[in-house]
């Protein structure tokens, strides 16, 4: 008998561009090759209404678990046994993971930005300034401060949903948070250690899209951070290279959230290496 198999619920548009097949899928199956496992990451378009449905079918059916992106991170909640800490925090799932039977509720955007940041420094007691109020922004604060950081402060075009998130940190972890409100020239600080793009600027096709922030003002002690994948080198991350700072680009967030994800599924720890060199080969770096 043939172990459960994964499903992935997503869109191709979410990566910017319309490809063969979705690069995650091309990466994951990279590592169930390299590792041996009979697996299989389907890709898979679930209309809202239908996604009570596809939960159910994916349970009977004996999967291993699933991702899931926009429009059900939240809906997806409904349909689930529970949840666990971040997700619970953040209240969206993007990874679904059966544990003694039941369907859990993971959200590994966060952890897999916070384990590439690991590699790079240790995030406690570090001050951060994240771009961006939305999905990703709200998954990387909460991990963020999980994880200790001393203070985020949060830029964002809106008021509303910086608030939002502003509030959620705040009370959620008793982290110090802070919102600074569209800015066309923002400047960031000096004692600021991180510095994180999570909105889709810079994505493709705007490729040549360029934050509200004065890049002068990036240093060379910062660590710059930036969740979009395609493309791997984006204007802010070419700006703060010019600037002596240390990058992480959107494909190691991505590819940590596969190893995280695999590791979840099958309890084995996937080569991220292979994950990578697949990803990069699929946006042609």
């Amino acid at each position: 008998m043939k172990k459960p198999r994964s499903f992935k619920q997503e869109l191709t548009a979410c990566f910017g561009q319309p490809v063969a097949e979705n690069p995650t899928q091309v990466m994951m199956e990279a590592a169930f090759r390299h590792h041996g496992l009979d697996w299989r990451y389907l890709t898979i378009e679930v209309a809202p209404e239908g996604l009570g449905d596809a939960v159910r079918g994916a349970k009977v059916m004996g999967f291993a678990g699933f991702n899931c992106t926009i429009p059900h991170k939240v809906a997806v909640i409904d349909h689930l046994d529970g949840l666990g800490e971040s997700a619970a925090l953040m209240r969206a799932v993007n990874c679904v993971v059966r544990r003694d039977g039941k369907f859990i509720g993971e959200n590994t955007d966060g952890k897999g930005f916070l384990k590439a940041l690991r590699e790079v420094t240790d995030p406690r007691d570090q001050a951060v300034v994240m771009f961006g109020a939305g999905g990703a922004a709200r998954a990387i604060g909460v991990e963020l401060a999980l994880a200790g950081v001393r203070r985020i402060t949060i830029v964002n075009r809106s008021p509303r949903r910086g608030e939002e998130l502003v509030e959620l940190l705040r009370s959620a972890t008793n982290i110090s948070c802070d919102l600074v409100v569209g800015p066309e020239d923002y400047s960031v600080p000096a004692d600021a250690n991180i510095v994180i793009n999570a909105t889709s600027v810079g994505l493709f096709p705007d490729v040549d899209a360029r934050l509200p922030m004065n890049p002068a003002t990036l240093r060379p002690h910062m660590i710059v951070a930036d969740v979009i994948p395609n493309p791997p080198e984006t204007p802010f991350l070419r700006e703060a290279k010019a600037r002596g700072c240390r990058v992480i680009d959107g494909l190691e967030m991505l590819v940590n959230q596969g190893v995280i994800g695999i590791e979840y599924w099958t309890g084995i720890r996937a080569d991220a290496t292979v994950m990578r060199n697949a990803l990069e080969e699929v946006f042609g770096v």
